[in-house]
């Protein structure tokens, strides 16, 4: 990642699921970088299973915190239906990482609606190396569901241009004490993963 470029990270999925935790540990460790940092989030009935949003722009300097349609490097997403509704904001050499996970939205969970057939086939067929992650099933064997998102950043930081060490000490000074360590071993399996 050179230093005179805009980097355009969109993390999208459903309440619950940590998204505005991991933007905010990804704002904070591009801006100790050195970088620029603009956030936008979209909070779509969050507390209930919506849809969530979070942009994350960084660089020399960003003028908007918005990813304009087509034009996102990377689409971090934690559910699988949300990776469909978002393609539209990946550029044409962006990265796809994405959990192997299904969350019924209320309209199908009421019979409604159908959830789509084959998302991960369809996922594939638009960005053939997408990177498909049980990134829920790693954080429960590591005894944690909740570290998911963490194993997520983990993943991230090895397309990002900005060491390792930053992402500890943001995850460090953010969480709790207690979370600290079981947080940091979810960071490095994600590395581990992208590897």
């Amino acid at each position: 990642m050179s230093n005179d470029r805009v980097y355009n990270v969109l993390i999208v999925g459903v309440g619950g699921q940590g998204i505005i935790l991991a933007s905010d540990v990804l704002g904070l460790v591009a801006a100790r970088h050195g970088y620029d940092v603009k956030k936008n989030e979209i909070h779509g009935m969050a507390q209930r299973g919506g849809s969530v949003s979070s942009h994350v722009r960084f660089g020399k300097f960003v003028s908007s915190p918005i990813i304009k349609m087509g034009e996102a490097d990377v689409l971090l997403s934690f559910e699988q239906i949300e990776t469909l509704r978002y393609f539209p904001f990946l550029s044409e050499k962006g990265k796809v990482i994405v959990n192997d996970l299904k969350i019924l939205p209320p309209a199908v969970f009421t019979g409604k609606q159908d959830y789509p057939a084959d998302v991960i086939g369809k996922i594939k067929s638009k960005v053939p190396d997408a990177l498909v992650m049980k990134a829920d099933e790693i954080a429960a064997g590591m005894g944690n569901p909740r570290v998911a998102n963490v194993i997520f950043l983990g993943v991230l930081s090895k397309y990002l241009d900005i060491p390792a060490e930053t992402y500890e000490e943001v995850l460090k000074e953010t969480l709790k004490p207690k979370l600290v360590d079981i947080n940091l071993k979810a960071f490095h399996k994600g590395r581990l993963l992208a590897a």
